[in-house]
């Protein structure tokens, strides 16, 4: 466990010291009530078995008062136990909020690199471990600081000389815990790293259940499952292995304790320096020393997993965000669209250039065309547009002011984008629509959706615009959810367009009649076209012919087949038999 992993974590849990303050003071009173219980344990005893006749008048008080003080400790153990669940909640509450905010901010290449189930098991599984973990450890902790401190005490007052012995054996339990959890914690780390493996692994296959199946690909995926699940078992086992030696060698070492304070007070006795109820006594109060260390030490696997699960989750909190900009921000005020890409030079790995000194100038309200083969750096282009990448060399403007002195969050409201992949979240047509615009009224609504020829398939719904859609719109057809993303972009009428493949999932006759939308859309604005059916950007006022990274050649549709170069070859390809 590393230090700054308790450091940060105590972090969190200190922003709630009243929380913890009243944590303890429930855990004076009621550990402290219950520490008396032995004493007057062992004064009845001496009472029944003093010389003469049993006192029954003093054996009943102390039974009401022992009666009372188990009601009053139990009480407040449990309020202790209530206000401890309510401080590690409301600090387990900061950290998923801390960790979910912090994926907002995260770079698109944090995606690419990290499989998506791993980073819904840190924050699922892994918050959860720290939570369990948490809230054990506060009420453990609380209660060992009182019981410990007071048993000690009230030992010494019964016989100093067995308080020494019960003194010197005990904290043997601690260095025994600290050599195992040493072991352990790499094994509770490989299973926290193996949990998320597993979710990554098996969210794909649930994701792509259609390609699994049409690919024979089932019995593959078990194997590779169960690969992954084998050695999450082992290490899973290995962690609890480890963690279960930590309770039974403690509790041998309590044992040798209790035997020792037994025989010495058996001779104690004989000497008649302490009486049978002060032994008694003594022995709860041994008992009661230890409990707390017993306790501690039968969560070990508990804790280990909260701070194993706590360094991946503080490793996320810790990644790098996107570049915060170093100057003062602008705002792109009334954009016109003029963009200018100058020297750009990007690569997703530094061994592997992609985009090497690109130069390219687009004036207000033109249509560009991006095509080229796969891999040729298309997506790329308008990604760095949005800064969903920052690029290695060179600058980007939009109007003249570099897009890296522009607020991102305008940068990107100035930009309508509509992907080929379409993603929709569970909710109503009808907010699906107005994701970038949540104040559009029902008539903008309609009218992007009838811009966007989706308002027929939307009226012959159960609910037109009400109608609620599956996650990922699992009820609607593959172009039902593809017009939907574009009257996503309608409605809010951004001053620049980038439409990568966006009519890629309609049929021919629906894209025929989106493209006339589109057109009327894209009247004066700047837009970026991302196509492999090459007949649809014969509008374009710029084609721009991507190979490697590099524009090699450019111009519009007429020019580019006259120069009989690449462009020619791939528009004439598609016709090919």
């Amino acid at each position: 466990m590393k230090k700054s992993t308790i450091k940060r974590l105590w972090g969190y849990i200190g922003r709630y010291k009243l929380q913890l303050i009243v944590v303890f003071l429930f855990a004076l009173i009621g550990n402290t009530l219950y520490i008396f219980t032995p004493l007057l344990t062992g004064q009845a005893i001496d009472k029944i078995i003093g010389v003469g006749n049993v006192d029954f008048n003093g054996l009943v008080i102390l039974l009401i008062k022992l009666l009372i003080i188990y009601v009053l400790s139990s009480l407040f153990q449990w309020l202790m136990s209530v206000v401890s669940s309510v401080a590690a909640n409301n600090t387990i509450h900061d950290i998923r909020k801390d960790a979910f905010n912090k994926l907002n901010t995260l770079p698109l290449k944090y995606y690419d690199n990290h499989s998506h189930g791993d980073v819904i098991s840190r924050l699922t599984n892994d918050i959860d471990a720290i939570s369990d973990g948490l809230f054990q450890g506060i009420t453990q902790v609380m209660s060992a600081v009182v019981i410990i401190a007071g048993c000690f005490i009230f030992m010494l007052t019964i016989s100093p000389l067995i308080t020494l012995i019960v003194v010197f054996i005990t904290p043997l339990c601690f260095f025994i815990a600290s050599f195992i959890a040493k072991h352990s914690r790499k094994m509770f780390a490989k299973q926290s790293q193996t949990v998320g493996e597993l979710n990554g692994f098996v969210e794909e296959m649930i994701g792509n259940q259609k390609i699994v199946k049409a690919f024979g690909y089932e019995d593959r995926a078990y194997k590779s499952f169960k690969e992954i699940n084998d050695r999450l078992y082992k290490a899973g086992q290995k962690a609890q292995w480890y963690s279960s030696l930590t309770n039974p060698t403690t509790r041998l070492v309590n044992n040798i304790a209790y035997v020792s304070v037994t025989i010495i007070g058996g001779f104690l006795a004989l000497a008649a320096k302490l009486s049978i109820g002060n032994i008694a006594s003594f022995l709860n109060y041994s008992n009661q020393f230890a409990k707390p260390i017993n306790e501690i030490t039968s969560i070990t696997s508990q804790i280990q997993a909260a701070f194993a699960s706590a360094e991946r989750v503080f490793a996320l909190l810790d990644e790098e965000p996107e570049i915060p900009v170093n100057v003062p921000e602008a705002e792109l005020k009334d954009c016109q669209g003029r963009v200018s890409f100058n020297g750009v030079s990007f690569s997703y790995r530094p061994e592997v250039p992609l985009i090497k000194n690109l130069n390219l100038e687009v004036e207000k309200g033109n249509m560009v065309a991006i095509v080229g083969p796969t891999g040729s750096g298309k997506t790329t282009l308008v990604n760095l547009l949005m800064r969903f990448y920052d690029i290695n060399g060179g600058e980007i403007k939009i109007d003249g002011t570099n897009i890296y002195q522009v607020n991102r969050d305008n940068l990107r409201q100035t930009i309508g984008m509509v992907l080929q992949e379409s993603w929709l979240f569970s909710g109503t047509v009808a907010d699906n629509i107005s994701y970038g615009k949540p104040e559009a009224t029902r008539a903008e609504i309609i009218e992007a959706a009838k811009a966007a020829k989706a308002h027929s398939f939307i009226s012959k719904l159960p609910n037109g615009y009400d109608t609620i859609i599956d996650e990922d719109g699992g009820n609607l057809s593959q172009g039902q959810k593809q017009l939907l993303t574009i009257a996503r972009v309608l409605i809010i009428d951004p001053p620049m367009l980038i439409l990568d493949e966006a009519t890629s999932s309609i049929d021919t006759r629906t894209e025929i009649n989106i493209q006339k939308a589109f057109s009327k859309m894209m009247e004066g604005k700047t837009s970026f076209i991302i196509a492999h059916r090459l007949s649809t950007i014969k509008e374009a006022d710029i084609i721009l012919v991507l190979k490697n990274g590099d524009i090699i050649e450019q111009g519009s549709h007429e020019e580019l087949l006259q120069k009989k170069g690449f462009y020619h070859t791939l528009y004439y390809s598609q016709f090919a038999v």
